[in-house]
């Protein structure tokens, strides 16, 4: 299984530790970033997965920020893209099973470790089994994706113009 996974700068420790458990089992990842704990913004990162797994690069998708609340909300804008803010097991089931969900979010700093590592097992061998209108129904939602660049907002991060 291919699975693009990426992050903001706050939980960068959890994502490289929920890659390296991926990549025992057998998985390859892309891993789209953040690869350290300088401040960034999380929809970069977001937008990153998406395409990825829109585009047919990865087959899943793993989406990580402190709450999960932002990168997922970014992932989501994506045309294709049915993400899925997970907080339990059960959650990572019905994901997939009824939504057929691509894309599995997490809050980094409010879900241990073992709870993601399980719910992405669950999520990826889950079979989806629900109704396929309903799911063309929620990809409708997203009418037309405009082309994003962070191009900009990434050279002026450099140039140190955002500030906290």
């Amino acid at each position: 299984m291919k699975i693009a996974i990426g992050c903001d700068h706050i939980v960068t420790d959890v994502k490289d530790k929920l890659k390296e458990a991926l990549i025992q089992n057998g998985h390859q990842i892309l891993d789209v970033g953040t690869y350290d704990f300088v401040r960034t913004h999380y929809p970069i990162f977001g937008q990153k997965i998406a395409e990825a797994v829109v585009h047919k690069k990865c087959d899943f998708g793993i989406a990580i920020c402190g709450t999960g609340v932002g990168i997922s909300n970014s992932a989501q804008k994506i045309k294709g893209a049915r993400v899925a803010l997970i907080r339990d097991l059960s959650a990572a089931k019905i994901a997939r099973k009824q939504y057929n969900a691509n894309i599995i979010a997490f809050g980094g700093r409010i879900t241990g470790l073992g709870i993601m590592e399980e719910a992405v097992d669950i999520f990826i061998n889950q079979k989806f089994t629900g109704d396929q209108k309903l799911v063309d129904f929620l990809d409708g939602i997203v009418k037309e994706n405009k082309e994003v660049s962070f191009a900009k907002e990434l050279a002026d991060w450099e140039k140190g113009k955002y500030h906290d």
